[in-house]
C-alpha cells in the first residue's frame, strides 16, 4: 500500500466486476474509504471482503441505476452518509453494453442503454460534483470507451453513449473546474477479465485479434484501468482537467507497420 490515496473517500459505481471491482480494489489498497456500489450484493461483498483482506477499508452500498435522478440521488445520499458526509472521488463506471446491430435495437434497448450509460452518471454528477466544489476540491472520472473514436461495425448504440460520456467530461470539466472539481475520463481499449481469457482457452478470443498491429500486440487487463484511475483520482493529477486517458495499448492512435528487410547487394 503507498497510500497514494490516504484520506480520500470514493464512490466507484458498477465496482461489483471487471474494471470497477478493479479500480474499488486498487483505490482501497492506495488508503481510500471506498463505497462499492453495485446490483449484486454478494459480488459486491466479495469486493469489500477482499479490500478488507489487504488493509483497505470498504463498504457496500446497493444501487440499481436506472437512470432516474432518484435513483442517483439515493446512491448520492447513502454513500456520503457511509463516507461520513463527503465524497472526494466519483467514478461513473456503471453500464451495459448490447451488442445488437443498428437495425436489431428496438427502441426499449435504446432508452434503456441511455438511461444506464449517459443520465445516471448525469444525474449523480449533479448530485455530488457541486458539494465537491463547495469544499473547493474533488475528482470525478468517467468511463468512456475505444470504440466512441474508432467505428465498428456492432454496438454503435453503446458507442454513442460513451461518445456522450466524454463530451460530459470536458462540459463538467468547464463547468466545476474552475471551483477545484478536476473531470476527467478514462478510455479503455480491448479490456479482458481474467474469467474470460481462462475461459478461452487454446482458441484466441475474437479481442486478441483486434489488437494485431498495435504496439501492445494483446488486450489488457482490468487493472491496467485502475492504475489510470489512481493516478487520475490522486493529487498527483492536480493538473489534469477535460481529458481522456486512452488506455488501450495503442489501439487508437498507433499502427505498428513491419518494415522489410534492407537487400544487400
Amino acid at each position: 500500500m503507498s497510500n497514494r490515496l490516504d484520506g480520500k473517500t470514493a464512490l466507484v459505481t458498477g465496482a461489483t466486476s471487471n474494471i470497477g471491482r478493479a479500480i474499488a480494489f486498487s483505490f482501497g489498497s492506495e488508503g481510500a474509504h471506498v463505497v462499492v456500489s453495485g446490483r449484486d450484493r454478494d459480488r459486491g461483498s466479495e469486493v469489500v471482503r477482499a479490500i478488507d483482506a489487504k488493509g483497505g477499508r470498504a463498504e457496500f452500498v446497493a444501487a440499481d441505476l436506472d437512470g432516474s435522478a432518484r435513483a442517483s440521488a439515493r446512491l448520492a445520499e447513502e454513500a456520503t452518509a457511509v463516507l461520513g458526509g463527503r465524497i472526494d472521488i466519483l467514478v461513473n463506471n456503471a453500464g451495459i453494453y448490447p451488442g445488437s446491430s443498428t437495425a436489431e435495437t428496438d427502441e426499449a434497448t435504446f432508452d434503456q442503454v441511455y438511461a444506464v450509460n449517459v443520465k445516471a452518471p448525469f444525474f449523480l454528477t449533479g448530485q455530488i460534483a457541486p458539494h465537491m466544489a463547495r469544499r473547493g476540491q474533488g475528482a470525478v472520472i468517467n468511463l468512456g470507451s475505444w470504440i466512441a473514436r474508432l467505428g465498428i461495425p456492432i454496438g454503435s448504440l453503446y458507442s454513442s453513449t460513451k461518445g456522450a460520456i466524454e463530451t460530459l467530461t470536458r462540459a463538467w470539466a468547464a463547468e466545476f473546474g474552475p471551483s477545484g472539481v478536476r473531470v476527467n475520463a478514462i478510455s479503455p481499449g480491448m479490456i479482458l477479465a481474467p474469467v474470460l481469457e481462462a475461459a478461452s482457452g487454446a482458441d484466441e478470443h475474437p479481442g486478441e485479434a483486434m489488437m494485431r498491429g498495435t504496439p501492445a500486440g494483446h488486450s489488457g487487463s482490468p487493472e491496467a484501468v485502475a492504475h489510470a484511475a489512481v493516478y487520475l483520482a490522486s493529487d498527483e493529477a492536480w493538473f489534469v482537467h477535460g481529458t481522456v486517458v486512452d488506455v488501450d495499448g495503442g489501439r487508437l492512435g498507433v499502427a505498428v507497420i513491419a518494415q522489410a528487410p534492407t537487400a544487400r547487394g
